[in-house]
């Protein structure tokens, strides 16, 4: 297995002290795996120990007896003390309600979601009647929410909309309490146009403007997550450093990265590289030197089927069960799974193997060490 030089391995328990809260919910013992945790200020640096709590570098597992010891448990920024939540965006495009979606992805993968990916955009409020029932499980929900299709990121930053965002904010402190994930416009990369209200600027703008008034209107169990695309050839576009809005308005960053016909494990699909984009280290190489005390989270990942490999999906899961451990700053893992993705089916349980598999990966200690916390 390749090791990452300066690999910050957070152990369980940093959150406790080093996350700018108190780490809350449930606990349990044993199982411990390892932890992570964020830091005040720009996150921005080389990737080394500096700043992190109870880090230990690459190769060096620290005290295991300690970590069989300290409780698990879950920061105010959701942050799991050890392991990684495990995730699920249900039956994307079936047309199917989020509580039969996910009541059927859970019977066919053997276990609870941690975490339930939603849609929304526009004036549409969040988290809906069914939503908060599936908060219920417990399970987290992280809302995707394109704030305005009919207005471009300037004038949403100039303002716009506001009204549109105080009605999600008064929703939002009605009827929900719990903690949730919040990312606002996902995967911005294949959206930006120098001009028009559409430069990366203008999209750091929106999303700084979209959180600092949702927070004062009341808005304060939203954890906010950046989430990029995740393909090699958008982050060599000169405009890519400037998309990121900041560490006081991001609490976690995020990929979406999917097993094209270049990826053929784990490893690939989370550090893809392109020969015509040179340099280039792979998303999570440079996220771990660009944010190394953020959380990383997999927003969405996916296998497609492959007619030539019917065993692909089968041996990617496996991959992924051999190979998480090296990539510690990944807490969490959500599943985008669709027979109708657009560019082909990345439901999970297509042939037995990958079935069993993916079932085997879901039941792994690294995502049931940590109990999701009451909503």
């Amino acid at each position: 297995m390749r090791r990452i030089a300066g690999m910050a391995v957070l152990v369980a328990g940093a959150c406790l002290t080093a996350c700018g809260g108190t780490a809350t919910g449930g606990t349990t013992t044993g199982g411990a795996g390892p932890g992570d945790s964020t830091a005040p200020g720009d996150s921005r640096g080389p990737g080394d120990d500096a700043g992190l709590g109870g880090i230990v570098g690459p190769g060096k597992p620290g005290n295991g007896a300690a970590r069989t010891q300290a409780a698990c448990a879950v920061t105010d920024k959701l942050i799991p003390t050890c392991g990684a939540w495990w995730g699920i965006a249900p039956d994307v495009f079936s047309g199917r309600g989020p509580v039969r979606a996910i009541e059927l992805a859970e019977r066919r993968m053997g276990r609870r979601a941690d975490i339930v990916h939603v849609y929304h955009r526009g004036g549409e409020l969040f988290p809906t009647a069914e939503e908060r029932e599936v908060a219920k499980g417990p399970r987290l929900l992280l809302v995707n929410w394109k704030p305005a299709l009919d207005h471009t990121w300037a004038e949403v930053a100039r303002g716009d909309v506001d009204g549109r965002i105080d009605r999600l904010a008064d929703h939002v402190r009605r009827t929900f309490p719990g903690r949730f994930f919040l990312t606002i416009h996902h995967e911005p990369e294949n959206d930006v146009r120098e001009g028009g209200g559409y430069s990366a600027a203008d999209y750091t703008a929106m999303f700084r403007h979209v959180v600092t008034r949702l927070r004062e209107r009341g808005v304060r169990n939203a954890v906010t997550v950046m989430t990029y695309m995740g393909a090699p050839n958008w982050a060599a576009r000169p405009w890519f450093g400037r998309l990121y809005p900041g560490d006081d308005v991001v609490d976690w960053v995020a990929f979406d990265p999917y097993a094209d016909g270049r990826v053929g494990d784990f490893a690939a699909l989370v550090d893809k590289t392109r020969p015509d984009v040179p340099g280039w280290p792979g998303f999570y190489r440079w996220m771990q030197a660009r944010f190394p005390a953020k959380p990383i989270m997999v927003a969405e990942w996916g296998a497609f089927e492959r007619p030539d490999a019917p065993h692909f999906k089968r041996d990617f899961f496996d991959s992924v069960a051999r190979q998480i451990g090296n990539y510690p700053q990944i807490k969490a893992l959500v599943y985008f799974d669709s027979p109708l993705a657009p560019r082909g089916d990345t439901r999970f349980d297509t042939t037995p193997g990958a079935t069993r598999a993916f079932a085997q990966l879901g039941r792994d200690r690294r995502f049931t060490s940590t109990p999701v916390p009451a909503s």
